[in-house]
């Protein structure tokens, strides 16, 4: 592999895998059901591209492969084999084998080794069984195409003029000439250079080069018009048959300079073009500008620039046609720089906190105004920003199907995927991390959850089986939800072999959530076998744990014979949130604003006398939790303190403070291991005062207040005793 397009394989590996993405998704969506015209030319399309692009880099495994599947999808394209399950399947293990083939680029042994697998046989098999004879090779190499008369009626005129742009755009004419080598030959290639300009004219990213080519293969027209369709609609792409070039001349030249035309008719001349037939030019006063004739060699040289430019702006081309048409201009970028550029941001947002806090410090209302308008600008730049990092969860979603598909598959269940709010954003570094928890819970899921289709068939269900998908954002979180219509959870079973395994006593009473979050305990599994899939005791406290990290909570809602219900709450982002900041004592804390419903005066009937604190908030209870209490801060109470009213999901609690500082852009700096176990804490802060001010952790603080309060009512002797 040459070195000129080392730098571009990062794009090419984007682009290679955006395209297997797309193929996937129309396969699982076509599952039981046949795949429309557009559908099926999208796959094909994803080979082709993967194969021509592999052979600009040399990847001549990967070109054997695709080649190979672009035949089966070609002959589908045509009507000469009907779309089934059985294709279906083999369509889905040619994805997987092109995406096993990219993870190995840089092995040249291991990639050489992937080139001729089991599965091409599989392919050729499936092909003779349902057709009667074998497929015929799109892409019929030209020592197969018979030399004289014969010959002719196989040879071709190839008039190339690519857009002044195409290098920027991303697009490599070599590499059309590597692929054009690849399915037949190129016997001559003539240049016109009548529009290259000299000197500091000279502009290193822009097209100036024409080529005049005759190309020798087993091909029609269409397919060679194929070849160019991402750069059809900007450059000038003529295709004929060489016996017909002549009579096309005019045709073709009809809108460029006189200079130009004499340049091609002379380029023509030199490919021996007017022995078959004459060309007639309009006679025209100007010198000629010679055209030199140059080997497929030496054209890869002149195009090693086009490659390093390239490397830099290689761009899925389906966007290119859509950016176009609708003037949306995207632009690529690296995620670690993203990454650092919300860290100045953060650190933008504290400076900005220390200067608005010098402002109001020394009274000066011009100075004040002045940081005033920083903070709305910097307000407006955090914003901006956090937006870029947010993508749809659909990203993740995306992978599920074939997840369903194939694990149903393996235990015998018909189960349908219905999928819900792909559209729903969340920040980006999250939904790397989310991918594995969402997958534990889909697995057992369809493993522990859907009943067989004859114990369905028993209880009166419907013999497939469903799980349902879904996102939404509520109350400033992400909201993220799998169910099924299974079995539903047996609490009795869970809570034995909890007891079995000693994570709670026998005499201890659990609510009906406490029993179901024990699946999440390490080692904790009810199997009665061991799969593939699961009943190892490995995989859900995984998911626990990997929530955790992301600051969300989990909650299960179960009803034996019906399903169960699954609910993950996240934040939006991990970066910048907007607090609110309170005081008690000395100390300051910052409460996440999305999650403050109001503030009030503390009630002079509040009652805590040490049994429980609740508060008559409109006719709803309220558990009020002492957060100086709570935290051991042991500062004493301030003379006018106030309950700030949080709600987390479907619970709500108030949060005693002394006074209340206001709203607060907060930049969240994480906390280091020796503060892990810290459970009402989930991160920290820089004021701009330069102190360290504490992030609560509402969700686990409502956990706590409303679990004191609920055992203080359903165990009021044992309360009493402390």
């Amino acid at each position: 592999m040459s070195q000129d397009y080392d730098h571009a394989l990062p794009a090419f590996l984007d682009e290679a895998n955006e395209l297997l993405v797309a193929m996937e998704s129309i396969l699982m969506a076509v599952q039981g059901g046949q795949p429309d015209d557009e559908q099926l030319n999208a796959m094909f399309r994803a080979m082709h591209t993967i194969k021509g692009s592999s052979g600009l880099f040399g990847l001549d495994p990967i070109v054997h492969f695709t080649h190979e599947a672009e035949n089966l999808l070609d002959a589908l394209r045509s009507g000469e084999l009907s779309f089934d399950d059985e294709l279906s399947g083999l369509l889905l293990q040619c994805h997987d084998h092109v995406k096993i083939m990219l993870g190995e680029l840089y092995d040249k042994e291991k990639l050489a080794s992937l080139a001729h697998p089991p599965l091409i046989e599989e392919l050729k098999a499936y092909a003779s069984r349902k057709t009667g004879h074998a497929l015929t090779d799109i892409d019929q190499p030209a020592a197969a195409v018979l030399a004289s008369d014969e010959h002719e009626s196989h040879a071709w005129l190839l008039s190339l003029r690519f857009a002044s742009d195409v290098l920027c755009n991303g697009m490599d004419p070599l590499s059309f000439l590597r692929y054009l080598g690849s399915i037949g030959d190129i016997s001559h290639i003539q240049t016109v250079l009548t529009r290259l300009p000299a000197g500091e004219a000279f502009e290193p990213e822009v097209n100036y080069l024409r080529l005049e080519l005759i190309f020798s293969g087993n091909v029609d027209e269409k397919k060679l018009n194929d070849v160019f369709e991402f750069v059809h609609e900007d450059s000038q792409i003529y295709v004929m048959p060489l016996a017909q070039a002549a009579e096309n001349f005019q045709r073709i030249t009809m809108d460029q300079s006189p200079a130009e035309c004499e340049a091609v008719a002379a380029a023509w001349l030199k490919m021996g073009i007017s022995k078959q037939q004459p060309i007639t030019l309009t006679p025209q006063p100007v010198a000629t500008t010679p055209s030199t004739e140059i080997s497929a060699v030496d054209s890869a040289k002149k195009f090693a620039l086009a490659a390093k430019i390239a490397s830099g702006a290689v761009v899925n081309k389906t966007e290119q046609k859509a950016a176009k048409g609708s003037e949306v201009k995207f632009i690529k970028v690296e995620a670690s720089k993203l990454d650092s550029l919300i860290n100045l941001i953060g650190e933008l947002v504290i400076a900005g906190a220390g200067a608005n806090l010098i402002a109001r410090n020394s009274n000066n209302n011009a100075q004040i105004e002045a940081t005033a308008t920083i903070a709305t600008l910097i307000e407006q730049i955090r914003a901006g920003t956090l937006s870029m990092r947010m993508v749809q969860i659909g990203e993740i979603f995306s992978r599920f199907p074939r997840v369903v598909r194939d694990v149903s598959k393996e235990l015998g269940k018909s189960i349908e995927l219905h999928i819900t709010g792909a559209e729903t954003e969340l920040d980006k570094s999250m939904i790397e991390k989310l991918g594995d928890p969402l997958m534990h819970i889909l697995r057992n899921a369809i493993d522990h959850g859907i009943e067989s289709a004859e114990l369905r068939a028993a209880t009166g269900k419907p013999i497939i089986g469903n799980v349902w998908l879904n996102a939404y954002h509520e109350s400033g979180s992400i909201v993220i939800e799998v169910a099924d219509d299974g079995g539903g959870l047996r609490k009795d079973k869970i809570l034995a072999k909890a007891i079995q395994n000693g994570l709670v006593s026998a005499e201890q009473v659990l609510s009906d959530s406490e029993i179901y979050k024990l699946i999440f305990e390490p080692g904790f599994s009810t199997a009665e076998q061991v799969s593939n899939i699961s009943g190892r005791g490995v995989g859900m406290d995984v998911v626990k744990r990997g929530l955790e990290s992301l600051r969300g909570t989990i909650d299960i809602d179960s009803t034996l014979g019906e399903g169960t219900h699954f609910r993950i709450r996240l934040p939006l982002t991990l970066a910048i949130i907007d607090g609110f900041l309170v005081q008690i004592g000395q100390s300051t804390f910052v409460i996440p604003l999305e999650v403050v419903v109001e503030c009030i005066e503390i009630p002079d009937d509040l009652r805590a006398d040490g049994t429980h604190s609740y508060l008559n908030l409109r006719g709803e209870v309220l558990p009020v939790l002492n957060l100086s209490e709570f935290l051991e801060l042991g500062e004493p109470p301030g003379k006018r303190q106030n309950v700030v009213v949080v709600n987390y999901g479907e619970s709500k609690a108030g949060l005693l403070v002394d006074q209340l500082l206001g709203e607060f852009q907060t930049v969240i700096k994480p906390l280091g291991s020796l503060f892990s176990h810290l459970r009402a804490i989930s991160g920290s802060t820089i004021l701009g005062s330069g102190s360290v001010a504490l992030i609560l952790d509402v969700p686990s603080l409502i956990h706590f207040a409303t679990q004191k309060e609920s055992n203080a009512f359903t165990q009021p002797s044992t309360s009493n005793q402390h």
